[in-house]
C-alpha cells in the first residue's frame, strides 16, 4: 500500500492562503518520509479567526516560502501518487486554488480527480463522529490537532488502520 497522505492550513477563508503544509510519504504501509513547511501565504494576510485555529501568524511566515518557490518540493513528492487527506475536497482544492494563483498547471502532478477521504471511510466504517480529532480520539493516534505535519501523520495512519479494519472483516 503506496500513497502520500497531505493536510494544509490555510491563513483566511480563501483556499490560495495555504500557510503551511504537511506531506507524508507512505511506502509498503510504512512512513517512509515526513515532510513540512511553512508558506507565506499571498500578501501574508491572515484571518484572526484562522490564527485562532492553528496558531500560526504573520511573524511567522514573513520570511517563510511563498507557495511557488516550494511547489517543486511538493510536485516531487505528490506527482502520480494515490493522495489521502481528511477532507479531502478542502486539500485539493487548497492545492488547486495555490496552483492556479500562481499559474500552475494542476494537470501537470497527474492525480485522480478524488483523492482518498479518511472522513468518507470513517463515516462508512460507522464512526458517529468523523473529526480527525475523534477519529483519532478513538483509534488512539497521537495528534497535534491543526499542525499540518501532525494531521498528515494522523490521516495517513487512520488510512492505513481503516485499511487493515477492511482486511480483518
Amino acid at each position: 500500500m503506496n500513497f502520500v497522505a497531505i493536510d494544509f492550513e490555510t491563513a483566511t477563508g480563501h483556499r490560495n492562503s495555504a500557510c503551511s503544509v504537511g506531506i507524508v510519504t507512505v511506502v509498503d504501509k510504512k512512513i517512509a518520509e515526513a515532510w513540512h513547511s511553512l508558506i507565506q501565504p499571498p500578501e501574508n494576510a491572515y484571518w484572526h479567526q484562522n490564527i485562532d485555529i492553528h496558531g500560526i501568524t504573520p511573524a511567522m511566515t514573513r520570511k517563510a516560502p511563498t507557495f511557488a518557490q516550494i511547489y517543486p518540493e511538493i510536485r516531487q513528492r505528490l506527482q502520480g501518487r494515490v493522495m489521502v487527506a481528511h477532507n479531502e475536497s478542502f486539500d485539493r482544492g487548497v492545492l488547486q486554488k495555490s496552483m492556479a494563483h500562481f499559474g500552475l498547471d494542476y494537470k501537470e502532478l497527474e492525480l485522480p480527480e478524488r483523492w482518498e477521504c479518511t472522513v468518507k471511510i470513517y463515516r462508512r466504517l460507522g464512526f458517529t463522529s468523523c473529526r480527525l480529532s475523534d477519529c483519532c480520539q478513538r483509534m488512539n493516534i497521537p495528534l497535534k490537532h491543526h499542525e499540518a505535519l501532525s494531521d498528515a501523520l494522523a490521516c495517513a495512519y487512520l488510512f492505513l488502520a481503516a485499511a487493515e479494519m477492511k482486511v480483518q472483516r
